[in-house]
């Protein structure tokens, strides 16, 4: 016993002794400005040992031998730091590490190759992610961004789930460039983005980047107004995984989760979300079932990375596009849904599957690589496939319509049935990117060689799947099929110099080709094969003079171009072909900081020729389609600011200004008799309009009151935000019969925060729409026409829900 005893005793004095040996290091790891960064690499060499950098920017290696080693401190986008370290036993010893930046970053060169810097002489605003958080709560991309200046949002379904659109300056959705990491989202031919295909996708955006005007060089449709740009690649170094859960008004249910591995080994990192939304709408039976998810696999070598991303969309919404005939909306039924009633009641209708069926699945492959200290380059592919239908009950359809040939029975010829038919797209959207970026040793001069090609493979063909006469037809028989591609080429190159201290000159060039290959009619109205190649140059140019660190103006120009979209060629002749249009951009800014305080002004001049408008004409293949404007503007003015009024209340805002305007043009209307049978069409000329959709105010405020400022263990903030949007006109007519009223509405929102120890945070979010439950309407289509000598206005409008809620639950680990 006494030699276990004495064995057990000289064996714990070894260890201790060799434990009190040992020697550790500790310390933290900044930027050059003093920010911690975490996630960063300090490693031990020869030793081997190393660790990674908390949230602090803090590490410590522990149970070193005494020694000479060299210290190695790395973080991407950064230059690595090396020291000698002579380690001896006792006390740790406290380093710190300030690391100085270099040109590669995580963010993908794409992204910043297609968006404004701070010296760039645009007009724009950057939304991060906490910015973004608080709004997002399950509603579509365009209700998150309905409070930046000059936007206007809108809701088929009335209560931001289900199609969605927005109008930034009077733009409408086809006119505004969209990418996700630099990749073209806009759809190829009707150059719309149907944000319903990327439910949730708020919760994926790192940051968002909104340019007015013309903006940057870009990849995909031609920016006619504005540039949205998102960003989903953002390094996050610690692992972290979050639970969102929300319920609201209207059914309205969400619920995702969100994950990353953080830095692995200091190359690798995982980051993933899945989501689920549903909604009944305020619009009756206007449903929406949407499901998305998210994932992003990376590699993070010394001067390259390479991430692969791949996130999905399926919708199935009741169609809600209608909108609701005034005359109804008058009696007091806002909520009137024409969709499916063409099936009787006595067969069960409304028809229950009036739905909207699409997916789009997306691909991305971005390789960014630091040539040299100078020099970087970036490269992705892309692929998307996108497949969908809507389907409709049609009543008393011509056989001839559908290439049925007439039923006789007896002496009965029947030619008209009743049916359901579904009207395909099938696409694939595929291509490449790159940007390559030079940087001049003293950052003065700061360029980009970039461009992209990208391919468009288009299906459109339509099935009917029932029939009550079914002729001599087949299930899923195809009606019509329309094949359509087009490829779209750019390359721009871009320059910002430091002409003298605070002073940058800024010159944007790009040439894009774009070639369409599509089903249009010929001179004798035949439809036949076509094939239209456009070519366009896109220069932009203009100065940014830092004034002090508190002040900065602004002055650029910049012309774009767009081609027609795909009604404009497959409905028209080659006589009756609208010309593309041309968007001549003229930029004013200034800004002014003050310690509690910030005000931007920007004056924007856009002057258009040959601007695409529907002015009522049928062409000569008897459709209703756009016709080229001569000239028409937008003159505005847009203020934005904050102001720090108490230490725990703070006021933003913006404000716009606007006129918009078409100086002459001719319009349409068809003429009836009093037996309603069509006589012809008369012009009636028209002097100085104004342009639909675009309101001459549009304001947003809010106000924010910080109950419990933000600590280390919670925070509480109560927020009300107002918009206001002026009267704006639903044609190009100025016809006061034929605009949308003036409205306003405010919305409440309560957020509270804890950070308990045993996980990151508990949030819990309320969100109270409309509180004063104001009636108003987004949006409206009309047909104007004269019966017996009077003009007639047929309108149906888009009401948006009156007070509701939603309310959110978050988890934060």
């Amino acid at each position: 016993m006494f030699l276990k005893i004495y064995w057990t005793t000289l064996l714990a004095l070894g260890l201790s002794l060799s434990l009190c040996a040992q020697a550790s290091v500790q310390g933290v790891v900044t930027d050059y400005e003093g920010e911690p960064l975490p996630g960063a690499n300090v490693l031990l060499l020869p030793s081997g040992k190393g660790a990674a950098t908390d949230l602090e920017g803090r590490f410590r290696i522990e149970n070193v031998e005494p020694g000479s080693y060299q210290l190695q401190a790395s973080f991407l986008g950064y230059q690595s730091h090396e020291q000698e370290l002579q380690l001896s036993s006792g006390d740790p010893a406290e380093l710190r590490i300030q690391l100085q930046p270099r040109a590669f970053s995580t963010e993908p060169l794409i992204v910043k190759a297609t968006r404004a810097q701070a010296t760039t002489p645009m007009a724009y605003v950057t939304l991060d992610a906490e910015e973004l958080e608080p709004l997002n709560l399950g509603q579509d991309m365009p209700f998150l961004l309905r409070w930046t200046p000059s936007a206007v949002a809108t809701s088929d379904a009335g209560a931001g789930v289900g199609y969605t659109g927005i109008r930034i300056r009077g733009t409408d959705p086809t006119r505004i460039n969209v990418t996700v990491n630099g990749i073209p989202i806009n759809d190829a031919e009707s150059q719309g983005v149907f944000w319903v295909n990327m439910p949730d996708f708020g919760s994926s955006a790192d940051d968002i980047q909104i340019q007015r005007g013309v903006g940057t060089s870009t990849n995909g449709a031609g920016a006619f107004g504005a540039t949205i740009n998102i960003r989903t690649t953002a390094l996050k170094a610690e692992p972290y995984a979050n639970l969102n859960a929300s319920y609201g008004s209207f059914n309205t249910q969400r619920a995702n989760v969100e994950f990353g591995t953080g830095l692995l080994n200091g190359k690798f990192t995982i980051d993933g979300r899945l989501s689920r939304i549903t909604s009944d709408g305020f619009i009756d039976r206007a449903e929406s079932d949407l499901r998305s998810y998210y994932l992003s696999a990376a590699y993070l070598g010394k001067s390259s990375s390479l991430r692969f991303i791949t996130f999905s969309g399926r919708e199935r919404t009741y169609q809600a596009w209608y909108g609701v005939p005034e005359n109804i909306l008058e009696s007091g039924n806002r909520t009137f849904n024409l969709a499916g009633t063409e099936q009787p009641e006595e067969d069960g209708g409304p028809y229950e599957n009036e739905v909207d069926n699409y997916g789009q699945d997306h691909f991305q492959l971005i390789y960014n690589n630091q040539l040299t200290e100078n020099w970087n380059l970036n490269t992705a592919l892309h692929y998307t496939k996108g497949a969908g239908y809507f389907e409709q009950y049609k009543a008393g359809e011509d056989f001839q319509e559908y290439g049925f040939a007439p039923i006789t029975l007896g002496d009965t010829t029947i030619g008209r049935t009743d049916l359901v038919r579904r009207l395909w797209l099938d696409n694939d959207f595929y291509g490449g990117v790159y940007a390559l970026n030079y940087v001049s040793d003293n950052d003065r001069l700061d360029a980009t060689l970039g461009g992209s090609y990208h391919y468009y493979e288009g299906l459109h063909f339509g099935e009917v799947i029932w029939a009550r006469f079914a002729s001599g037809s087949e299930i899923e028989d195809r009606f019509y099929e329309n094949d359509a591609e087009k490829s779209d080429f750019n390359i721009y190159t871009r320059f910002n110099y430091e002409l003298l201290p605070g002073l940058h000159a800024y010159l944007d060039l790009q040439y894009r080709r774009v070639g369409y290959e599509f089903q249009g009619f010929d001179r004798q109205g035949d439809n036949v094969t076509q094939q239209v190649t456009l070519d366009f140059f896109n220069p932009k140019a203009g100065l940014f003079y830092r004034i002090d660190e508190r002040a900065e103006v602004f002055a650029s120009f910049a012309v774009a171009n767009r081609e027609p979209n795909r009604n404009d060629f497959t409905e028209t002749t080659a006589d009756s072909r609208p010309e593309p249009e041309r968007l001549y951009d003229t930029e004013l800014g200034y800004e002014r900081r003050w310690d509690k305080g910030a005000l931007r002004l920007n004056a924007y001049y856009m002057y258009y020729r040959d601007q695409l408008v529907l002015n009522g004409e049928v062409n000569d293949v008897g459709a209703y389609t756009r016709v080229n404007v001569d000239r028409s503007y937008r003159l505005g003015l847009e203020v934005t600011g904050g102001l720090q009024l108490l230490p725990k209340l703070r006021l933003e805002g913006n404000l716009t200004l606007s006129r918009n305007k078409v100086p002459a043009f001719t319009e349409f209307v068809d003429v009836y008799d009093e037996d309603f049978n069509y006589i012809g069409q008369e012009g009636i000329q028209r002097e100085e309009t104004d342009l639909s959709f675009s309101p001459e105010i549009i304001s947003a405020a809010g106000l924010t009151y910080d109950v419990l400022p933000e600590t280390k263990n919670s925070d509480l903030s109560i927020s009300l935000q107002h918009k206001y949007v002026g009267e704006q006109y639903v044609d190009n007519s100025s016809d006061p019969n034929n605009r949308l009223e003036a409205y306003n509405f405010a919305d409440l929102r309560i957020a509270y925060v804890l950070r308990p120890g045993f996980m990151r945070e508990l949030g819990l979010r309320l969100q109270v729409q409309n509180v004063f439950d104001q009636l108003y309407e987004t949006n409206a289509y009309s047909y104007r026409y004269q019966l017996d000598g009077n003009t007639v206005v047929d309108r149906w409008l888009f009401p948006q829900a009156g007070r509701n809620f939603l309310l959110a639950l978050h988890l934060g680990f």
